[in-house]
């Protein structure tokens, strides 16, 4: 079978494999669409701290199940989604229910191999039916399920004045499950390409565009749609070390700071505010199966205007010589899928 490694940062090669092997347990999936993420984008630059090479990536998944296990919740013929972080089930983690920060998880794409490939077998207790979305929706759901997590780690309820710092596709994901719970939701990046996506199609109280200056007129704009008092909650997607420590300025008293990106290194911020604040510090990793049922179920009902996330389309056997350009800003990049 055709397969795509990243054998080393910014080398992609097209590779024959042989067909996995499933096991008893196993669901073997023909893979139909892979969402290019930013977990991809930084495994081809060399930036990814969980990784060794090579690597086959690709966690964002949506295929037809070739063949299953008898007896199980999807059958030969099904159209699916996985969840790709592969939990033990019996750590501390996974019998609180936390599967997501599982002390021995293995996630797809990044501890072990993902589905930029012709065919992938997985355990069927992380392959669920996607029927009633597309394939394009189906391979969504992933990165969608992880901005429902953090809006539902930080318990975002109507009428709450929400902030999301970095409008990448973690960020939007954010975007519309917190607007979806009736909070009215401001938006902060550097790009206005992607402001305006927010703005018009996902349903932003409001845009403002990053300060590059230091002069201070984005905090400016966010104090004045808040009468001075900031928001209840604010969520940074923007994987930027610095945007990560200014995020508490915008954060009201007694409000919550969810991180959902992840950086290398350590995060620093002012004590005194974080105390005055009385700050509620929330990490946000991966997602639950709840989470991936909250996104399924709004795709359902028509909750996700997913025609306005996706942006790119490309083969299996385009992506070596055309993965760098995902990476350009002038791409104008939201969610780039590829088609199996």
């Amino acid at each position: 079978m055709r397969t795509v490694i990243c054998e080393e940062p910014g080398r992609l090669v097209v590779a024959e494999r042989p067909m996995p092997a499933a096991g008893p347990d196993d669901v073997l999936i023909r893979v139909k669409r892979v969402g290019v993420c930013g977990t991809d984008m930084h495994i081809f630059t060399g930036n990814q701290p969980y990784l060794a090479y090579p690597r086959v990536m690709g966690h964002e998944l949506a295929g037809i199940v070739e063949s299953a296990p008898a007896g199980g919740r999807v059958m030969a013929g099904d159209q699916v989604y996985v969840m790709p972080y592969l939990s033990c089930g019996t750590c501390i983690a996974c019998r609180a229910g936390k599967t997501n920060c599982c002390t021995r998880i293995q996630v797809l794409g990044v501890h072990a191999d993902g589905g930029m490939a012709e065919y992938l077998a997985v355990p069927r207790a992380f392959v669920f039916d996607a029927n009633g979305v597309t394939l394009d929706q189906a391979a969504m759901i992933e990165f969608l399920a992880i901005g429902a997590h953090a809006v539902a780690r930080a318990d975002v309820r109507s009428g709450q004045r929400v902030l999301v710092v970095g409008a990448g596709p973690i960020g939007m994901a954010a975007l519309i499950f917190a607007t979806l719970r009736g909070a009215r939701v401001c938006v902060l990046d550097a790009r206005a390409d992607r402001l305006a996506v927010c703005a018009t199609a996902l349903g932003a109280h409001a845009a403002v565009r990053l300060d590059t200056t230091g002069e201070g007129a984005d905090a400016r704009r966010l104090a004045a749609l808040t009468d001075d008092e900031f928001f209840d909650v604010v969520f940074d997607a923007t994987g930027n070390l610095a945007a990560m420590e200014r995020g508490l300025d915008f954060v009201a008293h007694g409000g919550k700071y969810v991180l959902i990106s992840l950086v290398k290194g350590r995060i620093s911020f002012s004590d005194p505010e974080f105390h005055k604040r009385e700050t509620t510090l929330l990490a946000s990793r991966n997602a639950t199966p709840v989470d991936f049922e909250t996104v399924l179920a709004a795709m359902r009902a028509g909750q996700v205007p997913t025609d306005a996330l996706k942006t790119h389309a490309l083969s299996l056997a385009d992506l070596p010589d055309r993965f760098a350009e995902l990476l350009e800003p002038d791409a104008g990049v939201i969610k780039a899928l590829v088609e199996c």
